[in-house]
């Protein structure tokens, strides 16, 4: 039941991701004019379709793409151009070119989407990308403001009952010799609210824990509120190692790989933790760190397929940051359908890894190739840079960018896609990328 919930709960959000993306598409193209016949979801064999005004909206079979087909994409070829060659990439360059001109319905030559100014296409092929851009920034803004994150309180859940020197120092279990903890020693009990420490109020779980960090083997007086009424006791944090740890939350090691700790005051207890609503800055912020991240992931693809592929051949472990196909995606919403997690943590998660798919369209999208929507951009920018130049020349207009000669391009990138896809979609069935 986990594997059907997970498969379900992913296949819908990608298919409305994919139908938002070319909504974003279709409503500046409309708004410019321009012609759109068709307005699909999916690819291969239709399974519904409806015909509304001029354009005809349905849902295909393989929910892995969509598409909006807006008339006249490709201009005819400019005035004195060479005839056509014989090859096959200039074959696909003349077919591009009638297909596009096909789709024009006399006396609507003013309705082609290759007679919109520059300023206008780019508004039209990025309106795609940026509704997944969109997307996302709503998702996280759910998560981290309607739903909020789990975060440490200043209420003890759990009392530890011993010291330990390791690096950890907080172990369920103690040894014989072992010291009782601070926290046991002092009588802190679980359910006490920590309301100042040495004199000090306390107001967050960091504030306190830096405060016990640097008061090893002092004695201070600690205010808790237990039971409605305010109780002190006195606790005396004894120096332990604990292990550094990075602003990111991860662990610090050395050239070595062994872990690189520090002194500091240990008391003995787990917070309890609880749900906190993040401000939207926090959330803005999380957002841009992961397409920054995804960026980043995208500039170096060749190097992330070849250590994913690397990592399904040998015995290398997979990177759980690195690149990942749909398959990797699914298998990671069916981990979180399958976990014992609360079912809040689970919509989080579900949440959050459609965030990142939107992500990852968006980012994906903008690579400035065709058959790409940054590809489009690219074209529309050029046109519009020979317009301005000739503008300031005084020079006659230039056409609209040829844009079927970039064809092959498109075509060559298109087989390197599904060869990518493929090779990650083996990557994800034989090593997949799990939940950690």
């Amino acid at each position: 039941m986990a594997v059907v919930i997970g498969v379900a709960v992913f296949v819908l959000g990608l298919v409305v991701s994919i139908a938002l993306h070319e909504v974003g598409h279709m409503v500046p193209a409309k708004r410019f004019g321009v012609r759109v016949s068709q307005y699909m979801v999916g690819f291969g064999p239709t399974l519904w379709s409806r015909r509304k005004g001029e354009t005809e909206y349905g849902v295909k079979a393989i929910p892995l793409g969509g598409y909006v087909r807006m008339v006249g994409m490709m201009p005819p070829a400019p005035a004195g151009a060479r005839p056509r060659g014989q090859g096959f990439f200039s074959q696909v360059v003349a077919d591009a070119r009638d297909a596009s001109t096909e789709e024009i319905r006399p006396g609507e030559e003013h309705r082609a989407f290759y007679n919109l100014s520059a300023p206008k296409k780019v508004v039209v092929m990025l309106g795609g990308p940026f509704m997944n851009l969109l997307i996302a920034v709503v998702l996280t803004l759910i998560v981290f403001v309607g739903i909020g994150l789990p975060a440490a309180t200043t209420t003890v859940a759990s009392v530890t009952p011993c010291v330990s020197g390791t690096v950890t120092a907080e172990q369920a279990q103690c040894a014989a010799g072992d010291p009782e903890s601070p926290a046991a020693a002092a009588g802190l009990e679980p359910g006490d609210t920590i309301v100042s420490f040495d004199g000090a109020p306390v107001g967050s779980w960091d504030e306190l824990s830096g405060m016990i960090r640097g008061a090893a083997d002092e004695t201070v007086p600690v205010v808790v509120e237990r039971g409605g009424e305010d109780v002190t006791l006195s606790i005396t944090p004894v120096e332990v190692q604990r292990q550094v740890v990075a602003e990111d939350g991860t662990p610090v090691v050395d050239d070595a790989g062994e872990p690189v700790t520090e002194p500091a005051g240990f008391v003995g207890f787990t917070p309890t933790a609880e749900r906190q609503s993040l401000g939207v800055g926090t959330a803005l912020e999380a957002t841009w760190q992961q397409v920054s991240g995804t960026a980043a992931i995208v500039v170096t693809l060749p190097a992330k397929v070849a250590d994913a592929v690397h990592a399904t051949f040998t015995d290398a472990p997979r990177d759980p940051n690195g690149v990942a196909s749909i398959v990797g995606a699914g298998q990671v919403a069916v981990d979180i359908a399958g976990s014992d997690s609360e079912v809040v943590a689970q919509i989080q998660q579900f949440l959050l890894l459609l965030a990142a798919l939107n992500v990852a369209l968006f980012v994906f999208n903008l690579i400035p190739l065709l058959p790409l929507d940054g590809g489009h951009v690219v074209n529309a920018l050029y046109e519009g840079a020979k317009r301005t130049v000739a503008r300031v020349r005084g020079l006659p207009r230039p056409g609209p960018a040829d844009v079927a000669r970039t064809m092959p391009v498109a075509y060559v990138m298109f087989v390197v896609l599904i060869g990518v896809g493929a090779l990650l979609i083996l990557a994800d069935i034989v090593d997949p990328v799990r939940l950690s």
